[in-house]
């Protein structure tokens, strides 16, 4: 009842004992509570012991949610307070997923994310590598459907043994399955329409075990010395970079490559709990997104052969970012079509497979491949 008129300090240290009572377990209660009342202002000393000692015995009785959802609270409400996301981002999860999804995968976005490394088996074998992690005693665990992945949690990255040498970089499970769904081989000509920052090229490098060719575009200059930088540390000499923008594609290159990949510029909601930033972007800002994706995929698939193959993938879970964007291409293109792949031990449906953070452990992420016919 005196939640509006409660002066700044008081509220503070209520959400910081608070917070300490429901996130934290290293933390005794008794300990939390005194340190918190200690530090209060006199004349807030009592109610400050009053409400901690009160929300402990509702946590008792099992009734912390009701302190999230009131009476007179939706669904909506209660996601966005209890996992302090906008409203409006917890409404368009719902939409997609349903409340009890949407749940789920607030859960894990806000929970420290995982480490997924791609080893680069031009200079190590994914075994001898994990030899070398145990030698420093990191804990590890090998992915089952990638062979070239290991994944580390609660794992410092300065610790990890090998960067200066190449022997890995970091990248996730589902950006491994978006390279391994192109299927680039030795001795084929691939184009990155958006490379930065070049852990899907430099996989594809690996794929093609370092022969062939691959142009590696981006918008920003500034981030392509990053490519080159990490592509010398890894023994990577097949990537040749340049600044181009997705929507001008280079006409020199139009019809000559075997495969593309077009990671196109997206909302980011896949990857919230690595980009917790993400969650305070404006809904209304990534409206237009759709458009420049289209337009980028639309002068990408230029490049193409006859026979060539392009995988379009993105790392949010907006419907209309992804499958409404393929469905639109393809509506517009009879000389393409959908291609069925698998990738990751999982199978493509109609040409494209959605991630999700709750199922597949991953990333959110989307990927589609579809193939030039004439």
């Amino acid at each position: 009842k005196k939640s509006e008129v409660i002066d700044t300090d008081t509220r503070i240290l209520l959400q910081i004992g608070i917070y300490q009572l429901l996130c934290l377990d290293r933390i005794p209660t008794y300990a939390a509570v005194n340190e918190t009342v200690s530090l209060a202002p006199r004349r807030s000393v009592g109610y400050v012991n009053a409400i901690l000692r009160e929300f402990l015995r509702r946590r008792e009785k099992g009734e912390i949610e009701k302190l999230f959802l009131g009476e007179q609270s939706d669904e909506i409400s209660y996601l966005s307070v209890k996992y302090s996301f906008p409203r409006e981002f917890c409404r368009k999860f719902c939409e997609i997923y349903g409340f009890e999804r949407t749940e789920r995968i607030f859960e894990i976005f806000n929970r420290a994310p995982k480490m997924t490394l791609r080893i680069n088996t031009l200079k190590i074998p994914r075994e001898s590598y994990a030899g070398l992690l145990e030698r420093e005693q990191i804990e590890y665990r090998t992915s089952k459907d990638l062979s070239d992945a290991l994944i580390l949690e609660n794992v410092a990255f300065s610790s990890l043994p090998g960067f200066d040498e190449g022997y890995f970089f970091v990248q996730d499970e589902a950006s491994q399955m978006c390279v391994e769904a192109l299927g680039a081989r030795e001795g084929e000509t691939v184009v990155d329409t958006c490379s930065c920052p070049g852990s899907k090229a430099f996989g594809l490098a690996i794929n093609m075990k370092n022969k062939g060719k691959i142009h590696s575009f981006d918008l920003r200059k500034s981030k392509l010395k990053l490519v080159s930088d990490n592509a010398a540390r890894l023994g990577i000499s097949i990537i040749e970079v340049a600044e181009r923008d997705g929507r001008s594609p280079d006409e020199a290159l139009f019809e000559k490559a075997d495969r593309v990949l077009c990671d196109v510029p997206c909302s980011g909601l896949g990857v919230v709990a690595k980009k917790p930033e993400i969650r305070y972007k404006d809904m209304s800002e990534m409206a237009r997104l759709p458009n420049i994706q289209y337009e980028i995929l639309e002068q990408s698939a230029k490049y193409l052969k006859v026979g060539g193959e392009l995988v379009y993938s993105t790392c949010t879970v907006l419907p209309e970012e992804n499958l409404l964007n393929i469905e639109r291409f393809l509506e517009n293109h009879s000389n393409f079509e959908a291609v069925d792949f698998e990738t990751g031990g999982k199978k493509s449906i109609n040409g494209s497979l959605s991630l999700s953070p709750d199922l597949d452990l991953t990333d959110g992420f989307f990927i589609a491949k579809i193939k030039r016919k004439k």
